[in-house]
């Protein structure tokens, strides 16, 4: 059979699949691909009434002023130190969990468990913000404790010291049951020969988890490791959104919270798409790094 009719054969074989593509691919042209000229901005000295096609050109001065800002630095450096440690750690838990339920010989207590470390991954940050403001203010759960036991109040949210430990610990206790979940599956892939083997050479169950376990799951640990590299600079608007203050802005505050007050608060639009712009060829550096680094020490491809 000729190329030209198997091709032919194939694309009306396929037709159907292929539109039940198109709202998909409209609805991602209208969401994100024609906002992309926005961008433009970035070069402008922009103003609304000027709108884009009157607003002088000003090259690369907005990302100038940027660089010079005074808190460009520290803001720089909260949302690299808070999203590398968020990502760390929500690697490390979600494994030791995953581990810990594997080891659990109870079905139900272990269902009543994941239930349990699952529902906080389906609430909205507006709802748990709130739930993490009463439990950690001054009146709160947790110092109410403290100060039972005799101890002074402490200031979660008002700590430049503690704000930090505050929303990496929320985001890890939102996230991490989810992430489990994947772990879970994993575990479930590994040979149950390699367990009875290694108890007949007299293995301990801590020498399964070393020799055994962790080895079965190495290739999902290091999936997850390389394509977390993507998500070096979002820290979480929406967490660090709800749960910042003034008294917490030298610790707390991150590229997105600065894009919002540039933007919203000062009416710097073009300074605002600078950082933005600036934010996204630098992810997107990272996620295509990530996804190298996944196919050559996971062999995962996307394509």
């Amino acid at each position: 059979m000729p190329v030209l009719d198997r091709l032919r054969m194939r694309f009306k074989r396929e037709l159907p699949y292929h539109l039940f593509l198109i709202p998909g691919i409209l609805l991602a042209i209208l969401f994100c691909y024609i906002p992309m000229i926005g961008i433009v901005m970035a070069f402008q000295k922009f103003t609304v009434f000027k709108g884009w096609f009157d607003a002088p050109w000003v090259g690369l001065a907005n990302f100038k002023y940027v660089i010079s800002m005074p808190r460009f630095g520290q803001v720089m450096f909260n949302t690299v130190y808070i999203s590398v440690l968020k990502i760390v750690f929500s690697l490390l838990v979600p494994i030791v969990v995953a581990l810990m339920l594997n080891e659990m010989r109870s079905r139900k207590m272990k269902r009543v468990l994941q239930t349990a470390m699952y529902l906080p991954h389906f609430l909205s940050w507006i709802i748990l913000g709130g739930i993490i403001l009463d439990i950690l203010s001054l009146e709160g759960v947790v110092n109410g404790i403290i100060s039972a036991l005799g101890g002074q109040p402490i200031g979660f949210l008002s700590s430049n010291s503690l704000f930090p430990g505050v929303l990496i610990t929320t985001e890890v206790w939102k996230s991490f049951g989810f992430n489990t979940i994947i772990y879970m599956a994993a575990l479930t892939s590994i040979n149950p020969d390699l367990y009875e083997a290694s108890e007949i050479d007299g293995a301990s169950r801590w020498r399964q988890i070393w020799h055994v376990t962790l080895p079965g799951i190495r290739p999902t640990i290091i999936l997850l490791a390389t394509l977390s590299l993507g998500n070096v600079l979002n820290a979480g608007f929406e967490q660090v959104f709800i749960l910042l203050n003034p008294l917490v802005m030298d610790s707390g505050d991150i590229l997105d919270t600065l894009v919002y007050r540039l933007a919203f608060n000062q009416a710097q639009y073009s300074v605002a798409t600078a950082v933005g712009l600036f934010k996204s060829i630098v992810s997107g550096v990272l996620i295509a790094v990530s996804y190298y680094l996944a196919y050559k020490l996971a062999d995962y491809r996307i394509f």
